[in-house]
């Protein structure tokens, strides 16, 4: 006989795992199902080992090059990429040990296995022990997301990574194609390269992170890729592989001119897509939209009675601190309260060299949006004693609001430690703050967060540390011509 749960969660990454801890505190029978790890793809092959491997690449380079210049003399550093990758793997399994115990600490019931909707009120798991019938009141889809395939690259990790491939390495590849210039293959692409790995990448626009960032903000990541001799080639089409030798040619049209690159391996990253054609949703009267997301309401509650869903598979952004944020809202829903998701921003973060991290609007998007009057304003990492003494002074924050009443409405920083600065200004945004009340702010002295403060006064035409020239027509800030 089937046991009949409040909530039963289907998927245990950051959506899913947060969505089963915050129904059992609200005193719900709860169960969480998980095919392969808990925590997901973000605490096992995505968010996690990534950051791992990325710390672990500017700590080499670090070593290799900042040292000298303060005094540090430093002979051949050699590292073993197997015992780089069982640190990683440390790292991930004790995030996952975390998260089995928050969820046996909440009592939430862990069914391993495959789930699929029989109707709207019952699954089937296919467990290691035999298929399990799991009957709920509500059913919360978190099942993510996977990468894309191009036509000519399966990736068959091996030859051909994905993410989750790149990942598990256990040596450098000593020349890497990368397919795809989004924020995953950057990412890789800067660590990849920091652990001596030769690496051209090949993006089909006409930008790197198009859509994704501030082109002011790429355009300084694109700069120190070069520096540190990434080689990119924009307008670039992969069209096909082969084996060559020991090696890999890869075929590829770069501004209509047909180019072969030799690799030894070659990495896949462009894009991923929501998990829909899984689970049997036709059977539950989930309906799915063109682009394979399950259409959901403000309550992230779907076509069908008593199935929510949240996380990449119910629409952009596709990112965990938003599965997370719908996770608690759902839970809360579930329970009578009265939410809705409402965010007026969900901050964004992209772990390249220097990191760029963005909330709220860019210019372009207040614009689009009615805002005629804009003031927009920089402030450098250089002027900043700080990052000076860090010495990582690439890069600028840079801050947009409505001229006619000093509303914050952006913020892109591009430099060290974006993705823990960004956070004061995603708080800025969400509590309607204007120019002044950043300004106004007495931040800790000398810090990398006086950045805020800095270029909301540089916004208003009155900064400090930085010579600026009087605002121009609009609102633009002359700090902008200096950053």
């Amino acid at each position: 006989m089937s046991e009949v749960y409040d909530v039963c969660v289907i998927g245990s990454g950051p959506g899913g795992y947060v969505a089963a801890i915050r129904s059992a505190q609200l005193g719900m029978k709860t169960a969480i199902i998980e095919r392969e790890w808990l925590g997901g793809v973000c605490l096992n092959v995505g968010c996690i080992p990534s950051k791992a491997m990325i710390t672990a690449g500017h700590f080499l380079h670090k070593m290799q090059h900042d040292g000298k210049s303060m005094g540090f003399t430093v002979g051949k550093i050699d590292f073993d990429m197997k015992q780089l990758k069982t640190w990683k793997q440390s790292v991930c399994d004790k995030m996952s040990g975390g998260v089995s115990q928050l969820l046996k600490g909440n009592k939430v019931d862990i069914i391993m296995g495959v789930a699929d909707f029989k109707n709207s009120g019952e699954i089937t798991v296919q467990t290691k022990e035999g298929p399990k019938a799991v009957k709920a009141k509500n059913f919360i889809v978190a099942t993510g997301s996977r990468p894309i395939d191009i036509p000519g690259f399966q990736a068959d990790e091996t030859d051909v990574l994905s993410s989750t491939g790149a990942l598990d390495l256990e040596e450098v590849p000593k020349n890497l194609v990368v397919i795809g210039g989004g924020y995953i293959g950057l990412e890789i692409s800067s660590y990849m390269k920091n652990l001596g790995a030769e690496v051209v990448v090949l993006e089909a626009s006409d930008a790197l992170l198009k859509g994704m960032a501030d082109p002011e903000c790429v355009q300084v990541v694109a700069r120190k890729l070069k520096k540190n001799g990434v080689t990119v080639h924009l307008n670039a089409f992969a069209k096909s592989w082969k084996k060559s030798g020991k090696s890999l040619e890869v075929t590829a049209e770069v501004k209509g001119k047909m180019e072969t690159f030799k690799a030894d391996k070659v990495l896949l990253t462009v894009g991923r897509k929501p998990n829909s054609d899984e689970m049997n949703f036709k059977a539950a009267g989930v309906k799915v939209d063109s682009k394979g997301f399950i259409e959901v309401n403000p309550q992230r509650k779907t076509s069908a009675p008593g199935i929510y869903a949240i996380g990449d598979i119910a629409g952009q952004p596709m990112l965990a601190h938003k599965a997370s944020h719908e996770g608690v809202m759902v839970a809360e829903v579930i329970a009578c309260q009265n939410r809705v998701y409402d965010a007026k921003t969900v901050p964004a973060v992209i772990f390249v060299d220097p990191e760029i991290a963005s909330a709220g609007m860019t210019e372009e998007e207040c614009k689009a949006a009615g805002y005629t009057d804009l003031k927009v304003g920089k402030f450098p990492f250089g002027a900043n004693g700080r990052a000076v003494s860090m010495m990582h002074t690439d890069g600028f924050v840079k801050m947009i609001a409505d001229a006619n009443n000093n509303v914050l409405l952006g913020v892109h920083i591009v430099g060290p430690e974006a993705s823990n600065l960004i956070s004061e200004a995603a708080l800025a945004i969400e509590m309607g703050a204007t120019l002044e009340d950043l300004a106004l702010t007495i931040h800790p002295h000398p810090t990398l967060g006086e950045t805020m403060m800095e270029a909301a006064e540089a916004t208003l035409g009155h900064a400090i540390h930085i010579i600026q020239k009087p605002l121009a027509k609009g609102g633009k800030s002359g700090a902008s011509a200096r950053a």
